[in-house]
């Protein structure tokens, strides 16, 4: 099977993705057609099936993608020789950054992860557990060490600042009075002041 077709040079599971994300951002995963993404992919559905075994598929890939990304960023933050405050204030800010920059995909999940089958239903919650209890390491040693504030369990300071990056979409917009990066910032600080000793 080809890789691409006339006047898309990007690979076909690609141009899958983007026509099911922008559809899915339009329209809503429910009321988006297959055939609507195979047309607007400019591909037949044998493709999609060759790639993708079903419309759940897509949106599972839409947001592990993002995931993915996250967690190799966090990984890196977290494995940093640096002081524990600048670990875990980098990886709140990346976070923050990363979902802004991928925020039709963190959306489209967060409005339509009910519509995703049993099992990829639980591979996604392993995945974001995975996620969350690599990051809630970065507040625990910074308790042990002294470093940050015992008052607030750990566990309710990662709910805390992760229900603000889950709600990103709901009020960013790109030509808002702030950039991504100071959004970052800021959320990232009142983390931060959150945990002060």
């Amino acid at each position: 099977m080809a890789g691409t077709t006339e006047g898309d040079p990007r690979p076909v599971p690609q141009r899958l993705l983007a026509a099911a994300t922008r559809l899915f951002a339009e329209q809503g995963y429910d009321r988006t057609s297959v055939q609507e993404i195979v047309e607007a992919a400019g591909v037949t559905k044998g493709a999609l099936y060759h790639y993708f075994g079903s419309k759940d598929d897509l949106l599972h890939e839409i947001y592990g993608r993002v995931l993915r990304l996250q967690q190799e960023r966090l990984d890196a933050f977290a494995g940093a020789d640096a002081p524990v405050a600048e670990r875990l204030r980098g990886a709140a800010a990346d976070v923050v950054v990363t979902t802004i920059e991928n925020l039709d995909d963190a959306t489209i999940f967060f409005r339509s992860m009910h519509h995703l089958g049993p099992e990829k239903h639980r591979q996604v919650r392993a995945e974001r557990r995975r996620y969350h209890e690599r990051f809630r390491e970065l507040i625990e040693e910074g308790q042990r060490t002294g470093v940050f504030s015992t008052a607030t369990p750990a566990d309710l300071v990662v709910d805390y600042h992760f229900g603000s990056v889950h709600h990103l979409g709901t009020w960013y917009r790109p030509d808002g009075p702030l950039s991504p990066q100071q959004v970052a910032d800021h959320l990232a600080d009142l983390l931060l002041r959150a945990l002060r000793p």
